[in-house]
């Protein structure tokens, strides 16, 4: 199998529809491997699905320990929509103590949040993606134009690769919009989180997330406390200005 190259991916598939991508994906590297915490994510999982037998897509889902209880009903209800198996992640049990120990339970609110989701989320991500050729996420641009404006469909991901082994990140959503995301989901009787009907849009950790007001943007919802321009947790660094890779 000849390398993967990100620039031709582009090339053939950017104004590809997402199922369209999946399939190329899979036939790239011969599975799909999906993160999955929301309702871009569920998506994705229902397409991935439909173009690739069950026991080639592998989902996973990261369990801060700060979730919504809704968030918890919503992947087991995703688990038992699909009868699929949901590879959950947890934190290190040592780390998060540590850090609660030293500085309690919501030292974000001082400090800000990137301790707190190396720990519960940067890490255990580490882990699942370690060894991987690719993985594929339920990115969108328009969901922050701060920091995914330049979202590609197909990226290096230099946050979790390495020279010697990279790792690809494909991002089939990367054109779609939060209504196309809605109108896939109703038209498919796709499952999705009960929060969304109670103003959540953007949905994290339970302190961390709250609903966004009218006008505002879905992102705003997030780490409310701190200047908008970057708010990525970690999972996705390299959206962060400056840290965006070549595709090649």
């Amino acid at each position: 199998m000849s390398p993967f190259s990100p620039t031709q991916f582009i090339l053939e598939h950017d104004q590809a529809s997402p199922k369209e991508i999946l399939r190329a994906a899979y036939g790239a590297f011969g599975e799909l491997t999906l993160s999955f915490s929301g309702a871009e994510d569920v998506v994705l999982i229902d397409l991935a699905l439909k173009i690739a037998p069950k026991e080639q897509v592998k989902v996973f889902s990261l369990d801060t320990g700060r979730l919504h209880a809704e968030t918890y009903a919503f992947i087991e209800r995703v688990r038992e929509h699909y009868a699929i198996s949901i590879d959950v992640r947890f934190p290190d049990t040592e780390a998060v103590q540590a850090l609660v120990r030293e500085k309690g339970l919501f030292s974000f609110y001082r400090d800000g949040h990137q301790e707190c989701c190396g720990i519960r989320k940067v890490a255990p991500l580490r882990e699942r993606l370690a060894g991987l050729p690719m993985w594929i996420t339920g990115q969108r641009r328009d969901q922050s134009p701060g920091t995914r404006s330049s979202l590609q469909i197909a990226e290096r991901d230099t946050a979790f690769g390495s020279e010697s082994q990279p790792l690809y990140k494909i991002n089939p959503l990367t054109h779609w919009r939060s209504d196309d995301v809605w109108n896939y989901i109703r038209m498919f009787d796709v499952p999705y989180n009960p929060l969304h009907a109670r103003g959540f849009v953007s949905i994290g950790c339970e302190p961390c997330t709250r609903p966004t007001l009218p006008h505002q943007h879905e992102r705003e919802g997030r780490w409310w406390w701190e200047d908008q321009a970057g708010k990525e947790c970690g999972l996705h660094a390299l959206n962060l200005p400056g840290d965006r890779p070549q595709t090649a």
